[in-house]
């Protein structure tokens, strides 16, 4: 066993995923592939189809794709695809915190697998036990961690053995038979009883050479480690009162590796522990690697010079460095690969001379990122781990950025549950993302990270620390494309943190910020989307809230713009706006904030969008709206913006004619009136003005050139596409030569009754188009020139 686990990085998919992976994928997201039958409801539970053989290497990559690239849980469904071992070829699986059963083990082991991992399969039952036993000779690393439930039958059996006199019926011939064994993980295994069951567990394991038993109670013995012959590396991590068992651990002669540390306040204090230390490296030769973390085994720091026997064999004359690890003065000129001081009594990592190349502790980066690669598997560590990676970012730099990333992604992502490892980790992720390292994140650094995140928010959405941590870290990445792929997702969270009465406000100003920068720039289908999780409703409730309180903040305004974004060509949510009392709550608002600038602009933008949308004019045509209109017309709040929607919106409304206009309950004001004021207004405005607005489509725009019985509503619409093509030509002038919009000018131009103010704008539009396409070839055949 190394002190160093090899751990995926993040960085290894440094380009787009491989064909291999993409194909993967898609046989797998179309089961039809390469399934004979499927069933939607049961997928994966079929054959594969006739004549299709999947090699060695596509089968395990596939579990891996299903599981980190699908993000999906292996479970038995899956496994079906594999349930012929001569098509199909397995050797080396880890279904680690997976939904296996007893059915879907012995699937995979009618395979000669070598290497399996069940570690967190809750599952499993004593069952696996048999069908492991039926495979066990091509079995070499078992990892089975913490699904130790598969022995309940074993301890029931050695329980019951315990009540009969005779030593024969005391003795069990095998608990594993797995002869060829070379690796066992068993962690977290209480055995409830008087026997000696770990004795039983290994003694006919003959060929190990890699062992750990951490956190497992009681270990009354550890002599039959001794029959061991071929044992590298010993891991007793939390394993209790280790001091009794430091004889026979000195006798371990081949070892490698031995990890005696311990986790938690109290420390597993030796009486005697610069002599113990000393002994145990001493004794064993082959030594390089060794964890003491948790222990006192490091002493004081106090320098050991030469014992008097020392000096007067001759060392006194030999220059022999120091070492502030008494202990380990002896190594001082042969130090170890690696040691482990994580939490030491003494604080032994900070110490200067330290026999060692690499060491884990909290003295420095270096350390605490190899405490990171060390202790991914033991989340009490890690969590200290992640605190201290964190504290490196707020208040120094890292210098190796990359590295931190996969840890605390590799940790989030194994513990989703432990909160205090999603907060310590996110916290983390906030500064890597924001970093330099940013421009060099793939595609698929990102979704890793975005999913990281999401997976935390939606097990953790009570805790405020977790959902601010993530949400300050989705601020720098871009939207939406950064966050397309998991839209639904991210929108479901963000909804929820907003909606909350009781939510940090801050947290809340931030997810409302996201929430509108999802909805920019997406289709009429992610809007639609929005809508349906209930957006509408719950920006609704947030102004009325804002209202009872008389406050106007950027959630207040950011609510309104967000409404403004989902009702763009969507006219089920100006509906839903409509039906949940959103003109009355428009009213309150420009009654209460009337001279906020950014509200108003924002409402404005929004009723633009239902006046757009023809069966819903109707229901603002009321007397009180209208006033509200054709008085806004006049505004110059916020350059010119409040004033052209107030003239869209009366456009839109006079395109249905003068018969809808006096059908309607408004008598007071005259539609002439209003369209006389509107055009004086439109007149007044500054044609270079910038704009706060994106059109993504002309085509309300284009529609109102048709309505020639209100030659208004045609001036407002070349006004708009003269003012656009003229300041924002690069993007506008294509977007309207796309939709046809030149055309329909043209013909415009000839259409009798159309007066020369419409004419000029038309014409206005078509030159400046003319002359972008110009300029834009001229462009071209200057590069191809050069």
């Amino acid at each position: 066993m190394t002190a160093f686990p090899r751990l995926r990085s993040v960085w290894e998919p440094y380009s787009p995923s491989s064909l291999l992976d993409i194909c993967i994928k898609y046989c797998l997201e179309n089961q039809h592939i390469i399934c004979s039958i499927v069933s939607e409801n049961e997928p994966y539970t079929c054959s594969l189809r006739h004549g299709i053989s999947l090699q060695l290497g596509i089968c395990e990559r596939m579990l891996h794709v299903f599981r980190e690239d699908m993000h999906q849980t292996i479970d038995d469904a899956i496994l079906h695809l594999f349930k012929d071992p001569i098509r199909t070829r397995l050797r080396k699986v880890d279904f680690h915190d997976s939904k296996i059963t007893d059915v879907g083990l012995e699937i995979v082991l009618h395979h000669n697998v070598v290497e399996l991992g069940i570690s967190n399969c809750s599952g499993l039952t004593e069952r696996s036990l048999e069908i492991i036993n039926n495979a066990g000779s091509s079995i070499l690393s078992l990892c089975i961690g913490t699904s130790v439930q598969i022995f309940h039958s074993v301890l029931s059996f050695l329980d019951m053995s315990l009540t009969h006199t005779s030593e024969e019926t005391k003795t069990h011939t095998y608990i594993l038979k797995t002869p060829n064994l070379r690796k066992l993980i068993l962690r977290g295994l209480e055995v409830p009883n008087e026997y000696n069951f770990f004795s039983a567990l290994l003694k006919p394991l003959k060929m190990l050479t890699h062992l750990d038993l951490s956190s497992c109670v009681p270990v009354k013995d550890l002599s039959y480690l001794k029959k061991l012959e071929y044992l590298t590396s010993l891991v007793l991590y939390n394993v209790p009162q280790l001091e009794e068992f430091i004889t026979t651990l000195c006798q371990l002669k081949k070892l490698r590796h031995l990890d005696i540390s311990q986790s938690g306040e109290q420390h597993n204090l030796y009486d005697d522990p610069n002599q113990i230390l000393r002994k145990i490296v001493d004794s064993l030769p082959e030594l390089t690697s060794l964890d003491i973390s948790g222990t006192n085994l490091a002493g004081t720091g106090v320098q050991e010079r030469l014992s008097p026997d020392e000096s007067s064999s001759g060392l006194s004359t030999v220059c022999v460095p120091l070492s502030d690890i008494p202990g380990l003065r002896k190594r001082s000129n042969n130090p170890l690969e690696f040691l482990g001081l994580f939490g030491t009594l003494h604080e032994a990592c900070f110490r200067h001379h330290i026999p060692a190349k690499r060491i884990s502790g909290d003295a420095n980066e270096e350390q605490i990122l190899t405490a990171a690669q060390v202790y991914y598997d033991r989340p009490e560590y890690l969590q200290k781990v992640l605190n201290d990676l964190f504290n490196i970012f707020r208040y120094g730099s890292c210098s190796n950025p990359r590295l931190a990333l996969d840890v605390v992604l590799i940790a989030m992502k194994r513990y989703i549950s432990e909160k205090s490892i999603q907060i310590a980790g996110s916290a983390s992720l906030f500064y890597i993302v924001k970093g330099e390292e940013k421009p060099n994140f793939s595609i698929n650094i990102k979704r890793n990270i975005v999913r990281t995140l999401l997976d935390a928010m939606c097990k953790h959405r009570s805790d405020k620390t977790m959902l601010r941590n993530s949400c300050l870290t989705f601020i720098h990445f871009t939207f939406p494309q950064d966050v397309i792929f998991e839209y639904e997702r991210l929108v479901d969270i963000l909804l929820y943190i907003v909606s909350q009465d009781d939510r940090d406000e801050f947290v809340q100003q931030v997810s409302i910020y996201l929430l509108n920068s999802l909805a920019c720039q997406v289709d009429g289908d992610q809007k639609r989307l929005v809508g349906d999780r209930g957006a509408i409703q719950i920006m609704l409730q947030l102004i009325e809230n804002r209202l009872n309180r008389v406050i106007c903040d950027e959630v207040l305004e950011t609510a309104w713009s967000t409404m403004w974004n989902i009702t763009d060509e969507t006219p089920v949510n100006c509906e839903r706006f409509l039906d949940g009392r959103g003109m009355e709550l428009f009213l309150k608002c420009l009654q209460t904030f009337p001279l906020k600038a950014e509200l108003l602009r924002n409402m404005m933008g929004l009723l633009g969008n239902v006046a757009e949308v023809k069966y819903l004019r109707p229901r603002l045509m009321t007397e009180e709206y209208l006033q509200v209109f054709s008085t806004l017309l006049d505004s110059k709040s916020d350059g010119i913006e409040v004033s052209y929607n107030a003239a869209g919106i009366l456009s839109h409304i006079a395109s249905d004619g003068v018969e809808a206009w006096n059908e309607s309950s408004v008598t007071i004001l005259q539609r002439d009136d209003v369209l006389k004021a509107m055009v004086k207004a439109i007149e007044r405005w500054d044609l270079n003005s910038t704009r706060r607005i994106n059109y993504r489509s002309f085509e309300p725009i284009l529609r109102l050139l048709h309505i020639d019985h209100t030659p208004e509503a045609q001036h407002w619409a070349v006004w708009a596409l003269a003012n656009l093509t003229k300041v924002y030509s690069e993007k506008y002038c294509l977007l309207l030569k796309s939709e046809g919009g030149i055309e329909l000018l043209e013909k415009l131009l000839h259409k009798p009754g159309v007066y020369l103010r419409i004419k000029e704008l038309a014409c206005m539009v078509i030159q400046q188009c003319r002359s972008f396409k110009e300029s834009g070839q001229t462009e071209e055949i200057n590069n191809e020139e050069s």
